[in-house]
């Protein structure tokens, strides 16, 4: 973890001053932040495959979908709201699909579209892993911080999501 603040370091010593290298203090949070998520995403990587065989951004789609109107969406607008390339949708419904979690379906008023619809077993899934999830967001993330410190973590988290929304591609 030190060795790549000290590279960053050596650089900076050299005088060159592009680009902006991170401070000791922002190398910490840098650092921190990605071990961190990485960690928190092993964890919930682990508890769905465990509880269920699907993956973390499987379950991302069937929770998008059960919140979704009549548990269907067009896929590009399912590739949006998870956050994933069209082509990474496709595969991981084509996986979905094939467990009988969700269905493909054309849509009704454009013949290009197709929607993507949480089946019965994919609400039943659900209902069955959900509990398991939250209690892992709640063990590693929610019950770790005071409230002080999750209000904060979510003005950062806005704010982050709010620059990088605004950010081309």
């Amino acid at each position: 973890m030190w060795t790549v603040f000290r590279l960053f370091r050596l650089v900076y010593s050299r005088g060159m001053s592009e680009p902006r290298w991170l401070s000791p203090q922002e190398m910490r949070a840098w650092l921190g932040y990605l071990e961190a998520t990485n960690l928190l995403e092993r964890q919930l990587e682990r508890q769905l495959q465990d509880e269920a065989g699907i993956s973390h951004a499987q379950y991302d789609i069937l929770s998008t979908l059960s919140a979704s109107p009549e548990r269907r969406m067009r896929m590009t607008e399912l590739a949006a709201a998870v956050i994933v390339s069209k082509s990474g949708l496709t595969y991981q419904v084509g996986k979905l699909e094939k467990a009988g979690l969700v269905r493909r379906v054309a849509h009704p008023l454009d013949e290009r579209g197709v929607l993507a619809v949480l089946t019965d077993a994919g609400i039943a899934l659900l209902e069955r892993i959900a509990p398991g999830h939250v209690r892992t967001v709640r063990t590693f993330l929610i019950d770790a911080l005071s409230p002080d410190q999750l209000g904060q973590l979510a003005e950062i988290t806005s704010a982050m999501r709010e620059r990088l929304r605004a950010s081309p591609g």
